[in-house]
């Protein structure tokens, strides 16, 4: 009900090996920080705690301060394309001058783009085809596969995002994990901490799961969609196919595969399948 391969079709992942033998979905957040550790190839490791003030190409393992014809197109497309000397850079990746790199255990994938004044920390693995925009803060311990977006303003901290999975505007993502293909609308927050002092609980059909999380946000199915400025609230856990409509706070606990959940007045919250 509430497992990895449940929510989240693993196959394309490339990082399928974080939920390996977890029972419930929410252990690959405790196992996150190990598993990067164990699984990062640094590949920024010469621009560690530095704002970069040139924009670079990352190709074939190597850093190129060389100047190119960069056409980002769509990114998460593989639109990106990069010449140099009259020559195509198959799978170059690009960090525009003004982002910022703090630490030297950072992988930047094929095919992405880092904008100007994105800030990211490690642990950090970024995958291909991925955008990571301007104003973005990734603060570490984040795993974010292919063709993804972390958008403008919007903050990652101790998170998953898998493989198409899209939060372009003034999204917080804090100790979370997006399925495939989730989208977060403008504005939507994964609150992860509990105003009372205690661990993250999740109600599934009116069983109390402790998580064993202090700190513990969403676990959103593959394809789950958050209307903007969405709330959810810590220890939610919403199945595939899911739709959160637009200014919604939804309450913590289990909602099964397509479930949708809006508010049909100011103060009713209406809860039904799609």
């Amino acid at each position: 009900m509430v497992g990895a391969t449940e929510l989240f079709e693993l196959d394309g992942f490339a990082h399928k090996g974080l939920f390996d033998d977890v029972e419930y979905a929410w252990e690959g957040l405790s196992r996150l920080k190990g598993y990067l550790k164990q699984k990062l190839t640094p590949n920024l490791a010469d621009l560690q705690d530095v704002i970069i003030s040139e924009t670079l190409i990352l190709h074939g393992g190597k850093v190129i301060r060389e100047k190119a014809s960069i056409d980002t197109g769509d990114v998460t497309k593989g639109g990106l394309r990069v010449i140099l000397e009259g020559e195509i850079l198959d799978g170059a990746s690009v960090i525009f001058a003004g982002a910022s790199i703090s630490g030297g255990d950072i992988q930047i994938g094929k095919g992405s783009v880092i904008e100007p004044g994105a800030f990211i920390k490690g642990p950090t693995i970024i995958g291909d085809f991925t955008e990571v925009r301007q104003g973005a803060y990734v603060r570490g311990t984040c795993l974010v596969g292919n063709r993804c977006v972390v958008g403008h303003t919007t903050e990652l901290k101790s998170a998953v995002m898998l493989n198409g999975s899209k939060a372009g505007h003034f999204a917080y993502i804090g100790d979370s994990i997006l399925g495939n293909d989730v989208n977060l609308g403008a504005g939507t927050k994964l609150a992860n901490l509990k105003i009372i002092s205690q661990d993250v609980t999740v109600r599934i059909e009116g069983k109390v799961f402790h998580t064993g999380l202090r700190k513990m946000g969403a676990i959103l199915g593959d394809r789950v969609e958050m209307g903007c400025n969405s709330v959810s609230n810590p220890g939610v856990v919403m199945g595939k196919g899911s739709m959160v409509y637009p200014c919604v706070s939804v309450p913590s606990g289990y909602y099964p595969a397509r479930t949708i959940i809006s508010m049909r007045s100011r103060d009713v919250l209406t809860i039904r399948t799609r």
